[in-house]
C-alpha cells in the first residue's frame, strides 16, 4: 500500500525555514513538531539560503526600476503643467479677444459656445 506523497506550500515552507535560521530548536524538534522529516528541512533551507543573495539584486533591481519610473513620471507631471499653462495663456487671449468683439465669455467659461 503506497501513501500519498505530501506536498507543502511556499509560505508553509518559509515559515520553516524562519524557525530553522533562529535555531532555537534542532532540526528534529522542528519536524517532529510540524510532521517533516529532518532531511526535507535541511534541503529547504539550503534552498532559501542559496535564493537570498538574488533576492537582494531583485531589491536593487526594484529600486533602480522605481527611480526610473518616478524620474518618467516627474517629467510627464512637468510636461502636463506646461501644456496646463500654454492652454490657460491661450484660452485668456481668446477671452480677451472675444470681448473686445462684442462677444459674451461667460458662456463659453461653462462649456457652451452659444445661449440655451
Amino acid at each position: 500500500m503506497t501513501t500519498a506523497r505530501k506536498t507543502y506550500t511556499p509560505a508553509f515552507k518559509a515559515q520553516i525555514v524562519q524557525e530553522l535560521l533562529k535555531e532555537e530548536q534542532t532540526l528534529a524538534q522542528i519536524g517532529s513538531k510540524h510532521g517533516v522529516h529532518p532531511t526535507q528541512l535541511r534541503h529547504w533551507r539550503e534552498a532559501a539560503l542559496k535564493a537570498m543573495p538574488t533576492n537582494f539584486q531583485d531589491e536593487e533591481l526594484y529600486q533602480k526600476r522605481l527611480a526610473q519610473l518616478t524620474e518618467e513620471h516627474e517629467r510627464s507631471i512637468e510636461k502636463l503643467y506646461a501644456e496646463i499653462g500654454k492652454l490657460t495663456t491661450q484660452l485668456n487671449w481668446l477671452k480677451k479677444k472675444a470681448e473686445s468683439a462684442g462677444i459674451e465669455t461667460t458662456a463659453l467659461e461653462h462649456g457652451r459656445t452659444r445661449k440655451q
